[in-house]
């Protein structure tokens, strides 16, 4: 079973502190003492939908990937939630936080009425997965025009070795810059806003020459740059000749490595990136 399927605003921070307290993490160190390793590691993953690029539905694979990623925070886009046979409408998020033993967070960008009375409502949108405990959550809906897709910036405080990591994971629009820039713009207002370490990732639909790209690498370091080899591409994963999946960190935070898996369990390959937290 998945350690916390839902997150408790109050009491699940209270807990976390406590324990926190009891143990000693977080407490200077004194003399001789070891200083807790904050070493991490992310992934985003666009597992659209649990379907491989000939879409077929497979969530075991994508399960297996994030196992064998050895990742430990995990943020990802296009994640059905009871949504319709094409995912035989399971809640995705809940099932991969069961069979990996992970903690959980979904933001549903889309909500729709059930197809029949008494069924859960049809969502879409993005999830956490956690091996450290999340200790509190909020969805920001996005800009978008009249005709866009409701797109959404998923915040999770989560406790890694007595420091709180900010995780944020995000999936931009696709048919439009304008509609993009406003996005990120909206995004870069959070990322300012945090006083704790945060670590930004997602499918930002677009490359990393882009404005709106820019916009977010004007206050956070993309990982791939600095620590990643070769090109970095994630789309699409057959073939892949575009990098449009990101790891952003905020000043302070180390990146230690990265890299792109080979995976074709998704239309998107999954990005890993290993990460020192201050």
């Amino acid at each position: 079973m998945a350690r916390r399927s839902r997150v408790s605003r109050v009491w699940g921070r209270c807990a976390v502190f406590l324990a926190v307290a009891l143990t000693g993490v977080g407490v200077a160190p004194t003399s001789g003492a070891a200083v807790p390793n904050r070493d991490v590691t992310v992934l985003t993953f666009n597992i659209h939908h649990g379907a491989d690029p000939d879409d077929n539905l497979g969530l075991a694979r994508t399960a297996d990937v994030i196992r064998d990623s050895g990742a430990e925070v995990i943020g990802l886009q296009e994640v059905d939630r009871h949504w319709s046979s094409r995912s035989d409408f399971v809640d995705q998020a809940q099932w991969l936080a069961d069979r990996l033993d992970l903690h959980v967070a979904y933001a549903a960008n889309l909500d729709e009425d059930p197809l029949k009375p008494g069924d859960p409502r049809r969502q879409y949108g993005t999830a956490i997965l956690s091996r450290y405990p999340i200790l509190e959550t909020h969805n920001t809906l996005l800009p978008r025009s009249a005709t866009g897709e409701q797109r959404g910036l998923l915040e999770a405080d989560v406790m890694v070795r007595g420091t709180e990591l900010r995780f944020l994971n995000t999936h931009l629009e696709h048919t439009s810059q304008a509609e993009r820039l406003s996005q990120v713009k909206e995004i870069d207002k959070i990322v300012a806003s945090s006083t704790r370490p945060t670590v930004l990732v997602g499918d930002l639909n677009a490359t990393p020459d882009t404005p709106e790209v820019g916009t977010l690498t004007s206050r956070l370091k993309d990982t791939w740059p600095a620590v990643g080899k070769g090109d970095g591409f994630t789309f699409d994963a057959v073939n892949p000749t575009e990098r449009i999946d990101y790891v952003l960190t905020s000043p302070g935070i180390q990146a230690r490595a990265a890299q792109v898996l080979n995976a074709t369990a998704s239309d998107h390959r999954p990005v890993r990136a290993e990460l020192r937290l201050p």
